[in-house]
């Protein structure tokens, strides 16, 4: 097949994880040619594809529109479309697969126009929620109905989005197919072998219970949630320490509450770490910590769990299908930071229970978040819509 995916920025993220697997896969696995059309990546969220093997570079084509940018911009937006439009005529795909709000949009639209056989789009997270403004809401609500009959197909990263997406009225349940995002699994079933050099590389003890949160700094990621209940933690168990990896526009923010809390000795920050460095840094902690208001679902959390580490989560959006309250970790409400309190003293004061969830976690997430395993069920969506 010929295969375009069109996504608006490959910073270090789940979504550009998952479709840069998705790419490589194609090529590798399956001898399909592919073309990543992309817009810049900018910002402090890192640069995926700058962590590329010459090999993987040589595999798919990588094609870069300037103007295709996240934020709304009337004149950029319609020159993106103008320069989505002349890249697909000239590839004459037989597959276009969309992800992101905005180059989802354009995308769609563009190889709708243009009668591409199949036309795809992935869900990872819906544009529209309840922390936007009405009018926001609604605008973004109606470009998702609007583009998804654009569409032939739609795949969600979790069951929540499709959910979420059926009860927006933007398309019907059967135009849905839930895949989970795929990663590389071997390096965080094999995390362990590195836990005690990235204790010591991070200054973090053998008596240490590390509690690790892996997000950017960023808006909705509730990095003040866990601030708050760190405070309690830390009163009934000074043994904690907590492990922040990432990095965003809330960062110095963050450290500021984090100083004014005087929490400074219990917390540490990496920074933006590069992907292959992130099995290593949960091999470090002792129990995951996700307290984001909104996200399809986490890579994190089967990150976590495929590393035996329990993990404890809002309850959000697709996380309560691997966050299996009581069985892998725990379930919290949003922002309810007595009951994440809870959790955390639970899972601090009971190295059994950490391991015996862990385990369920691992044993539940190793096939179904493989990415040869996602990829082949992707690439089935396209010769069932070819057909």
């Amino acid at each position: 097949m010929k295969i375009a995916h069109i996504i608006t920025r490959m910073i270090i993220g789940g979504a550009q994880e998952n479709t840069l697997y998705n790419c490589l896969d194609l090529a590798k696995d399956y001898g399909d040619e592919v073309v990543l059309l992309t817009g810049p990546t900018t910002g402090p969220e890192g640069r995926l594809l700058e962590g590329m093997s010459d090999e993987d570079r040589q595999a798919i084509r990588i094609e870069v529109i300037p103007s295709l940018r996240r934020s709304i911009h009337p004149r950029d937006d319609w020159k993106a479309s103008r320069e989505l439009l002349s890249s697909l005529r000239a590839f004459q795909p037989d597959v276009v697969h969309t992800h992101s709000a905005k180059g989802g949009y354009l995308g769609r639209l563009a190889a709708w126009r243009l009668q591409v056989p199949a036309v795809i789009h992935s869900v990872h997270g819906a544009p529209f929620h309840q922390y936007q403004n009405r009018l926001g809401y609604w605008l973004f609500r109606w470009l998702e109905w609007y583009a998804a009959k654009r569409c032939h197909h739609l795949i969600s990263v979790a069951d929540a989005m499709t959910d979420l997406m059926v009860a927006a009225r933007v398309a019907p349940r059967e135009k849905f197919t839930t895949i989970y995002s795929g990663m590389e699994v071997q390096p965080f079933l094999e995390a362990h072998h590195h836990r005690d050099s990235t204790r010591r590389q991070w200054n973090l003890r053998d008596e240490d219970l590390v509690i690790g949160k892996i997000a950017r700094l960023a808006p909705l990621k509730g990095h003040e949630y866990l601030l708050k209940s760190a405070v309690d933690v830390i009163r009934q168990n000074p043994r904690v320490k907590f492990l922040l990896v990432g990095d965003g526009t809330k960062t110095d923010e963050i450290v500021r509450e984090i100083d004014r809390l005087g929490l400074s000795d219990h917390f540490v920050l990496t920074g933006l770490v590069a992907p292959p460095q992130i099995p290593h840094l949960i091999s470090a902690m002792d129990v995951v910590v996700h307290t984001s208001l909104r996200e399809g679902l986490a890579r994190v959390l089967p990150q976590a769990l495929l590393a035996g580490v329990p993990v404890v989560s809002f309850d959000i959006d697709g996380a309560r299908e691997v966050c299996c309250d009581g069985e892998t970790g725990g379930l919290v409400a949003p922002r309810d930071t007595a009951g994440l309190t809870k959790w955390l003293l639970r899972l601090a004061d009971d190295p059994e229970i950490r391991k015996q969830l862990g385990r369920a976690g691992q044993l539940r997430c190793q096939q179904v978040f493989d990415h040869h395993f996602m990829t082949e069920k992707i690439r089935d969506v396209y010769r069932q819509v070819l057909r």
